[in-house]
């Protein structure tokens, strides 16, 4: 193929020689980018046919040997997991589960997970989950912590929440910068061979870990001729990539060791060769700092700290938070997409203020910071005010005022990460709950219709969408507990409902007469305590049960009839 110098030769051929031709094939292409992104204008009723549609999708594209979906290269496509997860509690659907939980288990047993230093790669090359791409994204830790993190509140597994946790581990100790905010990524190379500063040879196994190496080499399916071919010429290169065949129970009752004693020396272990492994010359880290992506940690995080009663997960959501809020702001309190050394550059795309919102959301549901809330807002109004297509309805993925391109683009499909549109969708809703502002439900409405009149085919490629749409549907939670915030009765109230699996809720906590918050969610004004103990005033769909101040009636209440 022409490089881009012969390329631009040739242009500047066809301009002196045959102008027209050239011009012509200018309008031809600018023509095709139009009715691409023209609406179909085809009218569908959204209902649970399209969930119903796009289990069926999943389940017909899903590896029922190795989990995940499709065959190689397999990624990870967490939001196909978060959808079926809320698919499993609408339909008591205990298949949907089985490939959450299939899919989760085999890529924390694979070598896509990182079994010394943890958090995921980008992408599996094979459809076991042994081979990665070792390039680590930090989109991938957030919607990943996700999965793991709500697998835990819907099956209360205990391996779902330590993979969560080692994630996590992962970013704060790697990915942070120290005023805040989070790396994008780490390279898959070092000293110009991809995966090198992960792969072991058993020599090295041996050096490191003296007799304790027998073990390992079984535990971690390692061979003398390696287990990691070279691409280029398909051969062993005595290298190998750390990953588990079985479980640990399975490994436990193999070697005849105790599942506690097994997990201390592979504890041991891990430590011994990860201090080794920081000796190697690491991967080039890419420490530009983008606000879509911060965004997405900020909300896993956040997430994490509710579901795991973790203050530290809180505490890296808020710094995070606070470094975007600081340094990726215009003068006018307009979003910036990315900071690098001192420098922020380019106006903010709909995915940094779409994902920023989810992370500020989620931050308001686990700190009940009003600030949370009432910034969530403004990046909102700011989002309908320069972003919304006042004509065919969902969201631009450039602003109005933004650098004027050949066309204004919506992108509607979930790719790698969420699309905009499916995480704003969802972000609407939510704040509709939350402040009984219905004006945000309205929009999401039409931009749910947007969606529908613009895609076709197959809805298992929009699963983030399908995970708003499942809110839209219903049926919601709205949840106001009133009390001391850090009261014990409080507290107990709060983790009842957090360590349940119910996505589909909006939760305010609010003190007594607290004006800030009634500024923002007017009717809360006259949600009150009863008898000075903490009260839970729950609606269903806007409709209210009586309130009170009994955990077990809260749970009641939001028990789901399916049994999921």
């Amino acid at each position: 193929m022409s490089g881009l110098v012969d390329l631009l030769r040739k242009v500047a051929e066809l301009w002196q020689s045959d102008r027209g031709k050239l011009v012509s094939a200018a309008e031809n292409a600018t023509q095709y980018l139009v009715d691409y992104v023209r609406p179909k204008h085809h009218e569908e009723e959204l209902t649970e046919v399209a969930l119903d549609e796009a289990f069926i999708r999943l389940l017909d594209s899903f590896d029922p040997i190795n989990g995940g979906f499709g065959r190689s290269p397999k990624f990870p496509t967490p939001h196909n997991l978060l959808f079926l997860l809320r698919y499993w509690r609408r339909k008591g659907s205990q298949q949907a589960l089985e490939m959450v939980e299939q899919t989760l288990q085999k890529m924390r047993l694979g070598g896509v997970f990182d079994q010394v230093g943890f958090g995921f790669h980008r992408y599996s090359t094979d459809s076991r989950w042994l081979v990665p791409h070792f390039e680590k994204m930090l989109y991938d830790q957030a919607m990943m912590a996700l999965a793991y993190t709500e697998t835990y509140q819907a099956t209360g597994k205990v391996e779902y929440r330590q993979t969560a946790e080692e994630i996590f581990e992962y970013v704060l100790r790697d990915m942070q910068n120290p005023t805040g905010g989070f790396f994008s990524a780490e390279d898959a190379d070092s000293e110009g061979q991809e995966g090198k500063f992960y792969v072991w040879t058993v020599a090295e196994i041996e050096q490191v870990l003296g007799e304790k190496a027998d073990l390992v080499t079984e535990v971690f399916s390692l061979a003398r001729e390696g287990n990691y071919y070279d691409e280029g010429h398909k051969t062993r290169t005595g290298k190998n990539i750390l990953h588990f065949r079985k479980s640990l129970l399975e490994l436990s009752e193999h070697l005849g060791v105790e599942s506690e004693e097994l997990t201390s020396i592979l504890r041991q272990v891990r430590l011994k060769l990860f201090e080794a492994r920081e000796e190697r010359i690491h991967p080039l880290k890419d420490d530009k700092i983008l606000t879509d992506w911060n965004g997405l940690m900020i909300a896993a995080l956040a997430k994490g700290a509710q579901v795991f009663n973790a203050t530290r997960f809180l505490k890296a959501a808020e710094d995070a938070a606070g470094f975007i809020l600081k340094n990726l702001r215009r003068t006018d309190g307009r979003l910036i997409h990315r900071f690098r050394k001192g420098e922020a550059t380019v106006d903010g795309n709909l995915d940094d203020y779409a994902f920023l919102i989810w992370g500020l959301i989620e931050l308001y549901e686990t700190a009940f910071d009003t600030n949370y809330l009432e910034e969530a807002l403004r990046l909102q109004d700011d989002v309908l005010e320069h972003f919304w297509d006042r004509k065919n309805s969902g969201f631009f993925f450039n602003s109005d005022d933004s650098e004027q391109l050949l066309i204004r683009h919506r992108e509607f499909r979930d790719g790698a990460i969420p699309s905009g549109n499916s995480a704003a969708f969802l972000n609407l809703l939510r704040l509709s709950r939350l402040t009984g502002k219905t004006h945000y439900e309205e929009k999401a409405a039409a931009l749910a219709q947007a969606v529908s009149s613009h895609e076709e085919g197959d809805p298992s490629r929009n699963t983030m969408f399908l995970v708003a749409l499942d809110f839209l549907i219903g049926p919601t939670y709205e949840i106001a507990v009133v009390g001391h915030l850090n009261s014990k009765e409080t507290r107990n109230m709060l983790e009842a409902i957090r360590t349940r699996f119910v996505p589909n809720k909006a939760v305010l906590q609010k003190k007594e007469n607290q004006k800030d918050l009634e500024n923002l969610a007017e009717f809360t004004k006259d949600m009150k305590m009863i008898g000075n103990k903490t009260t839970a005033y729950v609606c269903k769909d806007f409709v209210c049960s009586k309130p009170t101040t009994e955990i077990q009636e809260v749970l009641k209440m939001l028990a789901n009839p399916k049994g999921a």
